[in-house]
This record gives structure tokens, sequence and C-alpha cells, in this order.
């Protein structure tokens, strides 16, 4: 009896399937509520095969008569009318084609990203969205926004401002034990001892507190996202020129469910959960509160394949390690102690907890690149996760060279410190920046609109 089979007989090869990296589980693919935008796979990528994704593109649709509103989502999309004679504002621009950016890292940390592909000519203008967020003038609102904005509700702002309070207690700590090495005439009495053994101990705590609330963000990511922006119909100039009336793009926080918007509680739901609960319960998954501890299904099949949680747990452990140099720095118990017992207790946790924060550097700047040996240098957590690692060396060079007694080595223990405390300074405050903007918009000239690159096929293959 011949089996199922090739014309020879033979049993054909499975079908191979995606990468983990290069497709959603069902339950986690965002904006699957929201249908005026459409997954793009050709643009669902991460660094490791073995790794959830870390970046997905989704297309917008081409008229907003189909949209189709989201339950949760319903105030996103409004009709505002205009004077058809209105120039575009300083403060926008013309674009042709626009896809929605999802990144595993803004997801965290409740960022809604655009990327968009600028107008050549006004009969091209399709949407108005605000000027990419490397522009000086978005750069100058940015650094504002850290001087007038405090949403101390909002965990990634806590992070941020904690490691950036931390980094600063380690400067200083720095100065104190670095300091009378270059100008011995600048020491005063027991300044390395409790000068810097304070320091030491509470900049340490800080840290480790950051890094639990770093682990609380990583478990209450935003499972199905969203899309944190209102559309709205805009007649431009562009009406006049042979143009359609363009789609305006502005920020939204009706139209964001992750839970930094909750202005109650540190850990509450979403700014718009509660109001869809009702709308939403239909869906495949209702609204969810935050979360303490992620459950070991949810370990097994996501978290231990997603690159941020990983990050943030090594970030974890080696600030707990850390920690424990932090405590015996403190006067009392540093110089009581033997060299033996300082060797173990207080540089070799210094080397494991340094090691931690190389490892969690390296790891959250992984997760922002298309390819693990690909550096995203245009990509600000890039640079975060950067300057962490340059800390991270700095911390664990400074144990390395604490166990040899000798001046020159006691010099440079004490300078890997200072050099590390400001690279983790940079970090944090770029950090800080990071997480108060909220709705970057970056250029892509590569995304096209899928007429344009139906009428690129057509000119490939002619005969079709």
């Amino acid at each position: 009896m011949q089996q199922n089979g090739a014309a020879d007989g033979s049993i054909p090869p499975p079908l191979a399937s995606p990468k983990r990296s290069q497709s959603f589980r069902p339950e986690r693919l965002p904006l699957r509520n929201h249908r005026s935008f459409r997954l793009d796979p050709a643009r669902v990528t991460g660094p490791f095969a073995f790794i959830n994704p870390t970046s997905a593109n989704f297309r917008h649709t081409s008229s907003l008569e189909s949209h189709d509103k989201a339950p949760s989502q319903s105030s996103s999309e409004e009709v505002r009318p205009s004077d058809p004679a209105e120039s575009i504002p300083k403060n926008e621009q013309p674009a042709s084609v626009i896809e929605y950016k999802w990144t595993s890292r803004n997801n965290r940390k409740g960022r809604h990203a655009l990327a968009v592909n600028p107008a050549n000519a006004p009969a091209d203008t399709q949407y108005l969205t605000p000027l990419p967020t490397s522009s000086l003038r978005e750069i100058g609102r940015g650094i504002l926004r850290m001087l007038t904005k405090f949403p101390i509700w909002d965990v990634s702002y806590d992070v941020a401002t904690i490691f950036t309070l931390g980094s600063v207690v380690w400067v200083i700590n720095s100065f104190f034990v670095f300091l009378p090495l270059v100008r011995p005439s600048t020491e005063f009495s027991t300044e390395i001892l409790y000068g810097g053994g304070i320091t030491a101990f509470v900049g340490a705590t800080i840290f480790e507190f950051g890094s639990i609330l770093l682990m609380f963000e990583a478990v209450n990511e935003n499972r199905t996202g969203c899309f944190g922006w209102a559309l709205e119909r805009a007649l431009s100039d562009t009406a006049h020129e042979g143009g359609a009336a363009a789609l305006q793009l502005r920020p939204s926080a009706s139209a964001c469910v992750h839970h930094h918007g909750n202005r109650r509680n540190l850990v509450g739901k979403g700014a718009s959960i509660a109001a869809t609960s009702t709308a939403s319960a239909s869906s495949d998954e209702g609204p969810k509160s935050w979360a303490w501890f992620p459950s070991y299904a949810d370990l097994r099949t996501h978290y231990f394949h997603e690159l941020g949680f990983i990050a943030s747990l090594a970030q974890l452990l080696g600030a707990t390690v850390f920690w424990i140099s932090g405590f015996t720095a403190l006067p009392g118990i540093y110089d009581h102690m033997s060299t033996g017992l300082t060797n173990g207790i207080y540089w070799t946790p210094q080397v494991i907890g340094g090691s931690g924060f190389i490892i969690s550097g390296t790891l959250f700047m992984i997760e922002t690149q298309s390819k693990w040996w690909k550096p995203a240098f245009t990509t600000l957590g890039w640079h975060v996760g950067f300057w962490n690692f340059i800390g991270g060396v700095g911390f664990t060079l400074c144990p390395c060279f604490g166990y040899d007694l000798a001046s020159w080595s006691q010099f440079q223990s004490a300078l890997s410190t200072f050099w590390g405390s400001w690279a983790f300074l940079i970090g944090s405050v770029a950090q800080w920046y990071e997480a108060l903007d909220k709705h970057p918009v970056e250029v892509d000239e590569t995304i096209q609109s899928e007429k344009n690159e139906q009428g690129g096929e057509e000119a490939e293959h002619p005969g079709k």
C-alpha cells in the first residue's frame, strides 16, 4: 500500500516553522484588536532565533472609512474638519506613508513609536505627523519635559529617576574615594571610610530598589500593545493641489492602555482599561491589573524568551549581590575586617555584581538591534544600554584592581569607580529622557505603501 507523499513515493519533508524571533504567539500579538493596522511579516525581527520578537512594524490601512474601531481604543480616531486654506503647521510634517513601530522595549515603557516616510510633493501627502524626535525642536521639548513633568505614577519614570539618583550618589562616592589620591591636600579625616563607606551603602541600596522596579516593569508589559495616537481627518492646502485630505496624527492619552498612564497609583490598570472593560469583555484577553509575580507557565513560555526580562533579571541579581559590598563598606564593618575577609565579602561581591551589570547592559543593547552584531546607534534605548555596560565595566574593574594593595592598583580601583559612576549617570539621564518621550517619531524612507510595492513588483515581472 503506497503512502501519501511525493510522486516517487518518498515522504516530503515537513514545512519549516518560522523562527520564534519572527512570529508572535496569538495571545501576544500586538495591536490584534486594532483593525486599522496590519502586521508586516517581513518586518518582524529579533536578534536571536530562540528569543521573542523585539521589533515589528504595522501598516496603516489606506482609507479612514474602512477603519473599524478597536473595543479598547474606540476614541483613537476622530474626524476633525479644518479650514481648507490653512497651511501645514510648523510643528508637523507631511508624510506619504506611516507605520506603527512596535518594539519590546517601547512596549515595557509605554511608548508608541511611529515610522514615517516624508512626502516629496504636496500631492503625495497622506498624513500629517509631529516632527521627528531627532529634530532640535523636539529634543528641546524633551529636555523641557524633564524639568517640568514628574509622573511619579509611571514605573518607567520611577526606574529612570531612581537610577539617576543612585548614579549621582555613586559620583559623590567616587569623589570621596578618588580625590584624596589625586589631591592629598584636600583629604579630611575619615573621608574615605565615612564619606566613601556611607555613600557606597546608600548608592547600592538605591540601585537595588531601582532594579526591583525594573523587574516589575518587565513583568507588566502590555500584552496587546496599544496605538496611543489619535487619527483625525484634516484638510490642508494639499487638497487644492491634487492631494487627498490628510490624516493628522496626534498623541492621545485616552487611546493608551498601558499602566503607565494610571495617575491614581503605581500598581493599577492603564488609563483607558477601566472605562473600556465592558466593551473588551468579549475579547480573548480582558483587562489585567498589575502583576507582582509572573506565573510559572508565563515564565516558561514567554519571559525566559524575552530579552528585556532576562536583562532586567541580570540587573536585579547583580544589584542584589553588589549590595553586599555596599553593606560591608559601612564604617564599623569595613575597618574591622581582615584582608581575607575583605577580599571575600567586599571585593568579590563587586566582581559578581559588576558582571551582572555588564550582562544587563549588553542585553539591553542587543534588544534594540535587528541583529545581535549590528549596533543601533540611532536608537535611544541602545545608548542607555551602552552606557550602563560601560558603567558595569568600571564597577567590575574596581574590585579587580582592589585585590592588590599596591598604590598604583588602589589608584586604578578608585579611578574605575569614578568613570564607571559617570557612565551610569549618563545612561540613567538618557533613560529619564526616554521615559518621558511616550510618542517618538522616526524617519524611515524604506517603508512604502502597498500600492507602490505592488507597482514595483509589476515593473519587475511585467509578464505576470
